[in-house]
């Protein structure tokens, strides 16, 4: 099996984890987590969003928390999600150095909302590209539901190509393939990771499983076998897209920091660190979280136990 020595993990957990609960965790709460991702090892955070407060109040507190957390370690990456313009002048006003933007590959979807093409949205993202070039802001883009979508099923890859390209065009090349909706299966992961990495070689990728119908993990396995490095994973597996029915959460980060440390693919980012702070977001918002280590433990630990 073919696959890579070191892997990259995302935390998404302070913006897509949290966007959906009810009980909000305090800024001061959020940012004693993020200060203990920084401290597990992660090198690329998401710690918001800039969407308007009244939309998600969860994420209302996301200049705050730029502004606060003060100087990170050299080489940790903290990002958030922004809409539009005014999204990278609050990422100039608070201190944020990395912005993601965002579109749907389901036409249908994109048209509901937007009122837009895909391509047409993507396009619209020029004036963010030169403000965020301008004020010495990163930018890099994503794209949901490039497997498939509860609208229209499967996603034809030229759908895929013509956002992937109208990203390119804007002078966006890194790209997050998004399965917000949690149809993607693993032999289609596979083709259309081999493709995008084949086809567009100028660009870099994340990708961003939900784990709706239990195939996130097995979806992360047929990324990596066609070449992929880069995953985003939610802490506890909490999440779910509150635009797409029945979403459920993302895969959890120390289900997947677990598989990968036990296959020997290096991923930098403590798991027991990671177990113990999911643990106090569980205390935090009142209820369990979805994952199976938090649940069984790790497998080196059992076998340390009965050894003893």
């Amino acid at each position: 099996m073919n696959l890579p020595e070191k892997v990259s993990i995302c935390e998404v957990g302070l913006r897509d984890g949290l966007q959906n609960e009810k009980v909000i965790p305090s800024t001061d709460d959020k940012l004693a987590l993020l200060r203990g991702f920084i401290d597990a090892g992660y090198k690329v955070i998401e710690v918001g969003s800039f969407m308007h407060p009244k939309k998600v109040p969860q994420m209302a507190d996301t200049d705050e928390i730029f502004k606060k957390i003060g100087e990170v370690p050299e080489g940790v990456e903290l990002r958030a999600l922004i809409p539009n313009t005014r999204g990278v002048q609050r990422a100039i006003d608070c201190g944020c150095k990395k912005v993601k933007l965002n579109v749907s590959a389901s036409r249908m979807h994109n048209l509901k909302n937007l009122n837009r093409t895909p391509e047409e949205s993507v396009a619209g993202f020029a004036d963010c590209v030169k403000m965020a070039n301008e004020n010495n802001i990163a930018i890099s883009g994503s794209i949901s539901m490039p497997f498939a979508s509860p609208w229209e099923g499967r996603t034809p890859v030229e759908d895929v190509d013509a956002i992937i390209e109208a990203y390119l065009k804007v002078g966006i090349n890194e790209i997050s393939l998004s399965d917000a909706s949690g149809q993607a299966v693993p032999n289609q992961v596979y083709d259309l990771c081999k493709h995008v990495r084949d086809k567009y070689t100028e660009a870099s990728w994340w990708l961003h499983f939900h784990n709706t119908r239990g195939a996130a993990m097995a979806n992360i396995l047929a990324a990596m076998q066609a070449g992929m490095t880069r995953f985003d994973a939610s802490f506890g597996g909490l999440g779910g897209c509150p635009f797409v029915p029945g979403a459920a959460g993302n895969i959890s980060s120390e289900d997947v920091i677990n598989m990968l440390d036990e296959m020997g693919i290096e991923t930098g980012v403590d798991v027991l660190k990671v177990m113990a702070l999911s643990r106090k977001v569980s205390e935090l918002i009142g209820h369990g979280l979805d994952s199976y280590v938090l649940r069984a433990g790790r497998s080196k630990d059992l076998i340390a136990s009965q050894s003893e």
